[in-house]
């Protein structure tokens, strides 16, 4: 595995790694159990409360993990302001594959809502 050279790089020394990261992914796509110490919390996701922090989502149009559809209708979880943006040709890794548009989103929001 090639090592990125950033500061979370330490994470991929953890000798579970590779096993704590497949079970999320099977986890998000409900495809194995999560950890029984998390439901109270898993419960209170799943009623889906109501986000009311200034929002713009960034989905990658070439995201083969979750494709950009999968987000298309997520507007109706916010009440604050919301953007929805598909970037072309990015996958499932916005900032390290377009780090000036995640960095423009995230400087946009704090500009209007600081």
């Amino acid at each position: 595995m090639r090592r990125p050279s950033s500061a979370p790089a330490s994470s991929f020394d953890n000798p579970d790694f590779v096993d704590v990261t497949i079970q999320s992914y099977r986890h998000r796509f409900r495809n194995a159990p999560g950890d029984p110490a998390l439901e109270p919390i898993e419960r209170q996701l799943a009623a889906r409360p109501a986000i009311a922090a200034p929002t713009i989502v960034l989905h990658g149009e070439a995201n083969g993990v979750g494709p950009p559809e999968t987000s298309a209708g997520h507007a109706r979880f916010f009440t604050g302001p919301y953007q929805r943006r598909v970037i072309a040709r990015a996958g499932h890794n916005l900032p390290q594959e377009v780090p000036e548009v995640v960095t423009t989103a995230a400087l946009e929001l704090i500009r209007a809502h600081a």
